[in-house]
């Protein structure tokens, strides 16, 4: 039987070269580009039956120039970078990797309000420089020293990670409110639901954790951000697309904002007018919260899944209803 031609067109941020796609390369005839301009799509993908891909955008055009394509893998959650549509009329299913990342997404939240709380980094260069060294004192705080314990957590939509989220905020000792569209059914994890202006208003942290859609587009406006204490802090590790960016600088630069962890922007790689780039009292980290090592090994383990499950006439994590 011939082996299965298969394509990667940007394997780098995944592979990020501490991990191997030893798993595919046992299951077909692979071909592992690390970027993909998009002039570079057709040439590349011309021959491989499944093709996998993370931001490289598959649309309708590029879909129907594909004439051997008979699998997508999408090596994330997120299903915004293929026509799924159209992927549906050529009977292809598209497949994406649910849930890999919960646990990673959700650290790096506790990292950004640690950050905030206790300026960690900021304290050790300090050190670093020599300051304590000189100190007249035995201690010295350069940034104001909070806890979270006590305090009042708001988690804005409660799928996996914001599920994992409201537990570690549980664990801190803290109050959690939680707000979705569909509370019915949710676990109890010690949440409260509430309507989004009372979260905004009682949160001492905001974490954004809904779906980028049409609905929560610019969700994070001046107006809810009016809601928001002057000693708040937003976290976004959703979607960038869900905070309306300038209405969040200027809240920053005003101080009518406390802070903002932000691990994704609405343009990525950002341009560099952007004005949460030099916003004060934000933390930006260039969309890491998924990339642990941990989190990328399940990523590859359930794309090699996802390929077998597809060759053995079932697929699984299929996210356009097409079945073979």
């Amino acid at each position: 039987m011939r082996l299965p031609t298969l394509c990667i067109l940007d394997a780098f941020t995944t592979q990020s070269r501490d991990l191997d796609w030893n798993g595919l390369e046992t299951i077909g005839d692979l071909t592992v580009y690390d970027r993909t301009r998009p002039d570079e799509i057709l040439p590349r993908a011309a021959e491989a039956q499944i093709v996998l891909t993370n931001k490289v955008v598959l649309d309708r055009e590029t879909i129907d120039a594909l004439p051997a394509l008979r699998l997508i893998c999408l090596m994330s959650t997120g299903t915004n970078a293929v026509d799924l549509e159209a992927a549906a009329d050529r009977g292809i299913p598209v497949c994406n990797v649910p849930a890999y990342s919960t646990a990673s997404v959700a650290e790096l939240v506790l990292a950004f309000m640690f950050a905030h709380s206790r300026a960690v980094e900021t304290h050790h260069a300090s050190v670093a420089r020599g300051d304590w060294v000189n100190s007249p004192d035995f201690c010295y705080m350069l940034t104001p020293q909070r806890e979270w314990h006590g305090k009042t957590m708001g988690v804005v939509g409660f799928g996996e990670i914001g599920r994992a989220v409201a537990c570690l905020g549980t664990a801190l000792g803290m109050r959690v409110l939680a707000s979705t569209p569909h509370p019915e059914g949710k676990p109890d994890l010690g949440q409260e639901f509430v309507e989004m202006e009372p979260l905004f208003r009682e949160s001492d942290v905001v974490s954004l954790h809904c779906p980028l859609t049409p609905e929560t587009e610019g969700l994070i406006n001046a107006e809810r951000l009016a809601w928001m204490k002057p000693e708040a802090l937003l976290i976004n590790t959703g979607r960038g697309g869900l905070v309306d960016e300038a209405a969040l600088a200027e809240a920053l630069k005003s101080g009518t904002l406390g802070g903002a962890g932000l691990d994704v922007l609405s343009t990525e790689p950002p341009r560099a007018d952007n004005p949460l780039l030099h916003a004060p009292n934000t933390l930006l980290a260039p969309h890491i919260g998924w990339a642990t090592r941990e989190a990328r090994q399940r990523l590859m383990d359930v794309l090699e899944e996802n390929v077998l499950a597809y060759l053995r006439g079932s697929p699984q994590n299929v996210v356009n209803g097409v079945t073979i």
